[in-house]
Order: structure tokens, then sequence, then C-alpha cells
């Protein structure tokens, strides 16, 4: 088999099919789509050594992250860079909108600049499923699970976020908050096909919680979605407190989302607790500093950092994928108060 094959059964020339493979730039997407199916249809695998003789490997890795004004990937972005600069090694940062196609940049990224390995912080696992499979560079995929999709090549390490909004959702209920609304990502409906993205796995926690307790959750009435931002959450809890007027707490799917609803019951001319009771999620440094100070699930930001490049480290130098649950904490700040029951 060679590449000769490819382009007889593709219908290019064999030096539009080298380029495609060697991850040229002058090759259009449809083009070496078509040619990546044809490669996969016949088995073909291109001389390594022919290759290498071709293109110089990167020295270097790439982290894409998901969420250019995510706070808490910010945090974890800073630490990276310091684990992975101790490492002896350099890496560059793309940053996208949260709707943006993470895979797409980072097969780009790929071809072009041929990285030792590639770090995501975030995504959206019908994307990875897509296409992931035209990337071979050993990758870890952070603060999302990455188990369910069976690449060998991919890593993930996250906090355990059914466990977490659970807890958070405990935590209102047990004060007394019977009427609580959620303000969460867009997509939290699950595809069981695919395995749970961040937002549906705090939303299975929360329901769970809900259950545990004998309460019913009622998704539409209950539920607003919102982009992770102080602009969403403060949108999505005005619509809240206009829909569900005799509620008593808010538990948001973020922190950055949390301090947006903090200040639109303020400009409804409610107080946070005395009013509405109000719990995050993430443990963004920013919460120890509203007032009042946010209670919230608080991720282990160093350890989400230093496990990824550790375990992308060990890939690149032959070792298996894994998939590892870092542990939370609860912060019980000064935002949730207990009612009468």
């Amino acid at each position: 088999m060679t590449i000769k094959d490819v382009a007889k059964r593709s219908g290019y020339a064999v030096g539009t099919v080298s380029r495609a493979l060697n991850g040229h730039p002058d090759v259009s997407e449809e083009t070496r789509a078509r040619i990546l199916t044809v490669v996969d249809e016949l088995g073909f695998k291109p001389n390594s050594n022919a290759r290498h003789l071709k293109q110089r490997e990167g020295n270097e890795f790439s982290i894409i992250v998901k969420g250019a004004h995510n706070i808490l990937f910010a945090s974890i972005v800073e630490e990276m860079q310091s684990h992975i600069k101790d490492a002896g090694r350099s890496v560059t940062v793309h940053y996208l909108d949260e709707d943006d196609d993470e895979v797409k940049q980072a097969l780009q990224v790929y071809r072009e600049h041929k990285p030792l390995g590639i770090m995501f912080l975030g995504g959206n696992l019908n994307n990875f499923s897509q296409s992931f499979k035209h990337i071979t560079c050993p990758c870890v995929l952070v603060t999302n699970r990455a188990d369910t999709l069976g690449f060998p090549n991919l890593s993930s390490v996250s906090t355990d976020d059914v466990a977490g909004a659970a807890q958070a959702m405990g935590l209102l209920l047990d004060a007394g908050h019977c009427r609580v609304g959620i303000i969460g990502g867009e997509n939290y409906k699950i595809d069981p096909k695919l395995g749970y993205n961040t937002s549906q796995l705090r939303f299975v926690g929360c329901q769970q919680a809900c259950i545990q307790r004998g309460m019913n959750f009622d998704s539409e009435h209950q539920f607003i979605a919102s982009r992770y931002s102080m602009e969403g959450g403060y949108e999505a809890a005005g619509l809240l407190l206009d829909r569900y007027p005799d509620m008593t707490a808010i538990l948001t799917m973020s922190d950055v989302m949390a301090i947006g609803a903090l200040r639109a019951i303020h400009d409804r001319g409610l107080r946070v607790p005395d009013d509405i009771s109000l719990i995050g999620y993430d443990g963004i440094e920013q919460a120890d500093f509203c007032i009042p100070r946010l209670s919230t699930i608080r991720q282990n930001v160093e350890q989400l950092a230093r496990r990824g490049v550790d375990i992308l480290l060990r890939q690149t130098e032959g070792g298996q994928s894994v998939h590892e649950i870092i542990p939370f904490q609860i912060v019980n700040g000064e935002s949730v108060r207990v009612v009468a029951k």
C-alpha cells in the first residue's frame, strides 16, 4: 500500500495527498477530509522515516482554551505555563469563544505547528467524538471527563461535577430552601452515546440531590440556560426572578454567573442572603471578595494544572492515557442563609 493507491482511490494527485497528510495549510478542509477518509478505508500507514525527513517535530506544547473570558481557566493556564516551563518546554496558548469548536482549532494547530502535545481547557464531547481521531499526538482534557470517548491518546483530569453540584444543591436544601432556581450552561440535556458534558454532569448532580430528599425539580420552570459569564448570569437571574417570584435561592454552575446574578438581585432591590440565597461553582479568587462572600464549590486549580501537565509529559514519553478525578472543597461563605422549613 503506497501513497499512489490513496491518490488513485481519492481522485487527487500524489502531491495533493502528500500535502494533506503533512498538514500543509494550502489544502482545503474538504479535500483533506476526503483524503483522510480514504486513508482510513485503505488502512494506509505513511512511512514514518520518509515523513520525518520532510517535517520537523515541534518542541512545544499547545493549550486550547474554550472560553476567552473564563476566569477559572485563566488561573489554570497560568499554573500550566509555570509547570511546563519548569519541565524545560515552551507552550503556546490559543483562546476561543465558548461556542467555538475546540477540536477543529486543535486540528489546525496540530497540522501547522506539530506540537509535542495538546492540552484542552474545557470542551464539548460531541466535537471530540466527530473530529478528534485525526489528532494523534498526546492530549489531555482538563476540567472535563473524557473516559467515555475511548481515544488512546486522550487523557483527562477533572473534578467530580456530579458530586460537587449535588453538595451545592444539598447545602441549599438542607438550609430549608425548597424553591431553588438553577442557572446553567446551554447544553444541559443528555446524549447517552457521548457521555456527559460539564453542564450536564452538574445538572445531574442537582437532580440527584433533589431525588435523595424526595423533592421534584421542574427544569422547564426552575432552570435558565446561560453563557459562562457575568453578563450571562445577570440576564439569567433576571429571567428567573420574573418567572419564579417565590424562589428563595439560586444555584449557578459557575462563580462568574453567580457574580452576575448577585448584581441582578441587587438591582431588583433585593439582598443576598436575606431575600435570596446564592451559591456558585469553581471557587475563583473573586468569590472571596464579593459582598457577601460567595458560597461555592472550589476546584483545586493548582492540582488540576499540575496533574494535567504531568500526565501529558508522561504520554509524550510513551505513557498510557489516564483519567483522574481531583477532589473539590465546599466553601460555605456568607451568601446562604437558613430558613424555616
